[in-house]
């Protein structure tokens, strides 16, 4: 028999209802918020000035042809590194793996920094893979632990403001420091802004209660859930042989056969270990956590298959420099932010649900992505190319969270580092695969590159976006 609930108890019921909810900035949350705030920045101006500065270091050190390759290191390391930092910090919690994260980030850059040539410039993007994969799912996981579930799309929407500052600064930035003193400070200053984004982190860090994240589940992760490490290994390697094979394959160089060769086992392995590194049914987009994998992987095919070769484009057919080419990225951080803000209103919050509002942002980047086409074919100015950039950029930010909201409502607490993880293999797959082909093509093409390449491969990316708005309503089980 269920018992009576008195007068007075049910007055303060109600009262209770009506308190307002927690705020993202109240003194509860704030050290979890400063510190999220200021981790973010600092990835933020190192990920702004790295891409504004990519052509011109490659360049300095002769290898423009392996550029493809330079961008896919961080992501092939990257699809590791988080099937690691998943396992990590459902185990031990984030705050070990997040510190261990940072330290990495720091040896990354000096690594890059320090380059003598393309090869060694490589090996450094590769380790910053590695501690942004550490760094990206510890992140989300003690954001989503640490604050309560009516807060995740506002913490999402910081994650997005934090990007605002470094959009506008960090291509400047990176330019005036290019002119300065060359293209190695531009890598070196992330290290001197770790420091300050740590103190920020460390009040947030203290209120982690022990090796598990305070609130976090008592239960272990059911080891029969894990995915294991080896087919992620296969798969990023399977990405690494691709990104190679293009070069070699295409530069006019004599390694031709070697190229291929490495395109042909690159192929093969991609193919035995996909379906074993993502979560079962992501191949045929399974509704529930399959499904929104897959939507990850091609949402940013379709957008970064585009915004990443915006610099680049603008450098090469348009002539102008790495602070004017990073002009791309100063709208992509202020209109992401500005979509990821719409995202977080409580009243689309209430009226939208995920699968609408990632509709809705996959149709304006397949509206908006047409401006770069258009303009690096010199079809429109700059302005009314970068106005389109400007849509997509909002449909970016107003898809992006509600995907990694999902992940967080579907997924046991239990198994949030490993849904993470997957979440981040099928972003990063899709990033790499894009930067692979596009790669590949440049490296064919890197004595006579021309806008109609650079139109060839946004349009691609495009398709993309076509597909997955068809997959949408399989967002939920």
């Amino acid at each position: 028999m269920l018992p009576m609930t008195s007068t007075a108890d049910a007055s303060t019921a109600s009262t209770q209802t009506e308190l307002p909810p927690d705020k993202l900035f109240s003194a509860k949350h704030l050290p979890v918020a400063i510190g999220i705030i200021a981790l973010v920045t600092l990835g933020a101006f190192e990920n702004r000035a790295t891409i504004s500065i990519m052509p011109t270091a490659a360049r300095a050190l002769d290898g423009l042809a392996w550029f493809g390759p330079a961008n896919a290191a961080s992501m092939v390391t990257f699809m590791v590194a988080v099937v690691v930092a998943g396992r990590w910090v459902d185990r031990l919690g984030s705050r070990t793996v997040l510190l261990t994260g940072l330290a990495t980030f720091a040896a990354a850059q000096v690594v890059t920094a320090s380059a003598p040539s393309m090869a060694v410039f490589i090996a450094g993007r590769g380790l910053s893979g590695i501690a942004e994969g550490l760094i990206d799912v510890s992140t989300l996981v003690f954001a989503a632990r640490a604050l309560p579930e009516h807060l995740r799309a506002k913490v999402f929407a910081t994650f997005a403001a934090a990007w605002i500052l470094p959009s506008l600064l960090g291509p400047g930035a990176a330019g005036a420091a290019e002119a300065l003193v060359g293209w190695r400070l531009v890598f070196l200053l992330p290290t001197v802004l770790l420091v300050p984004a740590v103190l920020l982190l460390l009040p947030g860090l203290r209120r982690v209660s022990g090796p598990r994240d305070a609130g976090s589940a008592a239960t272990p992760a059911d080891p029969s859930h894990e995915k294991p490490l080896l087919p992620a290994l296969g798969l990023a390697s399977a990405v690494a042989l691709l990104s190679i094979g293009g070069p070699l394959a295409f530069d006019g160089g004599d390694h031709r056969i070697a190229g291929l060769a490495s395109l042909v086992v690159g192929a093969i392995a991609l193919v035995a270990t996909i379906r074993a590194a993502l979560p079962a049914g992501t191949l045929t987009a399974a509704p529930g956590i399959p499904a929104v994998v897959a939507l990850r992987t091609l949402l940013v095919i379709a957008f970064g298959g585009i915004g990443g070769y915006l610099p680049l484009m603008l450098d090469v057919t348009h002539d102008v420099g790495p602070a004017l080419a990073g002009i791309s990225l100063s709208v992509t951080g202020v209109f992401w932010a500005a979509g990821s803000a719409i995202h977080s209103l409580d009243a689309v919050q209430r009226r939208f649900d995920a699968a609408a509002r990632v509709r809705l942002g996959l149709s304006l980047i397949a509206i908006g992505g047409i401006g770069p086409i258009l303009l690096s074919l010199e079809i429109v100015d700059l302005v009314p190319g970068l106005m389109g950039w400007a849509l997509a950029a909002t449909g970016m930010g107003l898809s992006s969270p509600s995907l990694s909201t999902e992940i967080f409502t579907l997924a046991p607490e239990h198994e949030q580092g490993q849904a993470t993880a997957a979440s981040q293999i099928g972003a990063s797959l899709g990033s790499a695969l894009t930067t692979a082909g596009g790669g590949a093509l440049i490296a064919a093409r890197h004595d006579t590159l021309d806008g109609a390449v650079f139109a060839l491969l946004m349009g691609i990316s495009l398709g993309a976006a076509v597909i997955a708005l068809t997959l949408t309503h399989r967002m939920r089980p």
